[in-house]
């Protein structure tokens, strides 16, 4: 049994917010909060497709920004975090936020104690330590003296610096080893007040891409593989990323599937995301939290989706 991310005091106040959302939807019909931010206020619109297949069993839906003061939270019987893609520019405000919602009760899908620990990206570390296969990764602590030229192997020509809360690759940039200094120097102030994830830049993103493996509830529903355009090595959408539904192996989807089984609850949805080389899953994130889960390249995604919303509800 693969060691919990998630302590048991979290477990059973999870389990507690399952009972509750069981007992109140057996008496009325329930109201639930698909969360935002204040650049997509009614959410993306692959997003917005959920709202019907919501209301056509019976739940009343509504996009909500999830830092809009005029929302009263204690009229919602449960959240999905969605399109809260601002999060990181406004971390104290975040985190004041989650507590608020966990100290309220409202039940959240991922749960709260699962979006603490995934928002940071040094659970990559934990994950690392009890045997998965992640991307070779240093992870730089603020305020950490040490020279980059001192901590980064020998064998690493380039090397991609990103903060450990962030998403959407801000602060993110390639890094060749010669330019240390530079980095240094450009990010003297980040590296003083966030702790950043180093990564070994790996060619196979330019040639094989990206891949992401999507679960609701610990099931395979679909996967994609993003490639970035040519002089550039992100792979999001808005840097011109290129994205394609693909039929991975079932010796990859297992691979995906066993990195799941290191968090403890069942997870209404979950995206892992790495770089396949010989076969083998090297994993980048596992995003728990707000990402995009490529409805409109999946038929029938959505409706799995809603599907696994529904078994969490029995």
């Amino acid at each position: 049994m693969a060691e919990s991310l998630i302590n048991k005091e979290e477990l059973e106040e999870i389990a507690i917010l399952k009972r509750i959302i069981i007992l109140k939807r057996k008496n009325s019909p329930m109201k639930l909060g698909i969360l935002t931010c204040q650049k997509l206020p009614q959410l993306l619109e692959s997003d917005q497709k959920l709202i019907p297949l919501f209301a056509a069993h019976h739940f009343d839906v509504e996009a909500l920004i999830w830092d809009d003061s005029a929302v009263d939270w204690s009229t919602f019987d449960y959240l999905i975090f969605r399109n809260t893609w601002d999060y990181y520019e406004k971390e104290v405000a975040f985190n004041k936020w989650l507590e608020k919602i966990k100290q309220l009760g409202i039940p959240t899908f991922n749960s709260i104690a699962t979006i603490q620990k995934n928002k940071h990206k040094f659970y990559l570390k934990e994950l690392q330590s009890k045997g998965v296969l992640v991307l070779p990764t240093i992870f730089l602590e603020k305020n950490t003296s040490i020279s980059l030229a001192e901590i980064i192997p020998q064998h690493w020509q380039k090397m991609v610096v990103k903060p450990a809360f962030s998403a959407g690759s801000y602060l993110t940039k390639l890094v060749d080893r010669i330019d240390f200094e530079e980095i240094e120097t450009e990010f003297a102030t980040h590296f003083s007040t966030k702790d950043f994830l180093i990564q070994e830049y790996r060619p196979e993103i330019k040639i094989v891409g990206e891949t992401s493996f999507i679960f609701f509830n610990g099931k395979f529903s679909h996967a994609v593989n993003k490639k970035p355009v040519e002089n550039d090595f992100r792979v999001q959408f808005q840097y011109g990323g290129k994205y394609s539904l693909i039929e991975p192996s079932t010796d990859l989807i297992l691979q995906a599937e066993a990195i799941l089984t290191h968090f403890p609850e069942i997870l209404l949805y979950a995206r892992v995301d790495g770089i396949i080389i010989e076969d083998q899953l090297h994993l980048m994130e596992v995003e728990l939290l707000e990402p995009d889960l490529y409805f409109d390249l999946a038929v029938g995604s959505r409706e799995r989706f809603v599907n696994a919303f529904l078994e969490e509800l029995k």
